[in-house]
């Protein structure tokens, strides 16, 4: 039976986008008037179509009954517990207590380094403090977890002091337990919650938000030819079917953050499939979130701009993937990206 998905897209912000919602032309992402759309992409496995949202309901009764539910989906007000979604996109600023992450391995991995750089996060504009122990960079290799935790437990016991919303970058069950002792309002699983079985039963117990991850193979294997018949929407059925998992082992809340993967086995046109048509992931009725910073795809589209930092391409993806109503971007350089968005907005919406 052939199967349909609903994309958002044709887009208006801020003002425009406001007059379009009051007149019934135009829907909110996410219950958010200042972003919305007046046309939908359906998509099955053989064809693709664009309508104005005025058409659906000339559509034959299945697949318009489909389209309403997605169109709920991507409409409705998303919430996590303690974040505010009212002035998008969100800040998650990466902490890496790390020897060899991909980008900044071995810069914070002493404690008052950290701490130093979580309070400069905090103070350009992060929200949400990813704090990780292991790299999960392409080609890394597992740590021990009892030498994960030696490095995380260096800033814990600052943090549960702090106001801050704290996300925890890890695979293991023992160290999400350990860190829940301190602070934690954030599971951020790069698995998909399959590396580790008992990570399942800990978030059953804790109910605690989390990001449900998308990753071809593991750390060590992803980037080895990744290969996909439809990379947007095998993605997309791989969070069904997840979310449908975690649904049946008693995991009722919504409080979950699809991040499709950017980087986690998936090549340069992958990555470009993957942004240009994130807004297909807003029909599963959950907050989007994007790992884009310094990423590879960036250099691969760059040429011989390529540099260090990358900022300027994690700059430019972040406020195309802002305009497409992703709510979270994981950024580096919280500060360069929020200047380039605050830009952005002031010109573009005054």
């Amino acid at each position: 039976m052939q199967k349909y998905y609903t994309r958002a897209c044709n887009f208006y912000y801020n003002k425009i986008s406001r007059e379009k919602v009051k007149k019934k032309v135009s829907l909110p992402i996410g219950g958010n008037n200042s972003l919305s759309f007046d046309t939908i992409e359906i998509i099955t496995r053989t064809n693709k179509k664009k309508i104005n949202i005025q058409s659906i309901k000339y559509l034959p009764s299945k697949i318009k009954k489909k389209v309403l539910s997605d169109i709920n989906n991507i409409s409705k007000a998303k919430k996590i517990p303690k974040l505010k979604f009212d002035n998008l996109p969100i800040f998650m600023g990466v902490l890496n207590i790390t020897p060899d992450s991909f980008s900044d391995g071995g810069k914070f991995n002493k404690k008052n380094s950290a701490i130093k750089h979580i309070n400069k996060l905090i103070a350009n504009g992060a929200k949400i403090i990813d704090i990780g122990g292991e790299s999960t960079r392409p080609g890394s290799k597992e740590i021990l977890q009892s030498e994960e935790w030696l490095r995380l437990n260096k800033v814990m016991y600052y943090l549960k002091s702090k106001n801050f919303f704290v996300s925890l970058d890890t695979r293991k069950s023992f160290i999400m337990k350990k860190a829940s002792k301190y602070k934690l309002d954030l599971i951020n699983d790069v698995s998909g919650l399959s590396y580790d079985e008992e990570t399942i039963n800990f978030l059953k117990k804790t109910k605690l938000p989390f990001v449900l991850h998308h990753m071809k193979g593991n750390t060590e294997t992803m980037q080895k030819n990744p290969s996909y018949d439809n990379v947007l929407l095998e993605i997309y059925d791989y969070f069904e079917d997840k979310l449908r998992l975690i649904r049946k082992s008693g995991i009722k809340h919504n409080h979950i953050i699809l991040d499709p993967g950017v980087g986690f086995g998936k090549n340069m046109k992958h990555n470009i499939t993957l942004i240009s048509n994130v807004s297909i992931f807003h029909s599963l009725g959950l907050p989007v979130m994007l790992g884009i910073s310094r990423k590879k795809f960036i250099k691969d589209m760059s040429g011989n701009n390529d540099s260090k930092e990358r900022i300027g391409g994690t700059v430019s993806s972040s406020i195309f993937s802002m305009l497409q109503g992703v709510q979270i971007l994981r950024i580096h350089d919280v500060n360069e990206v929020n200047q380039g968005i605050k830009v952005f907005k002031k010109l573009n919406f005054n």
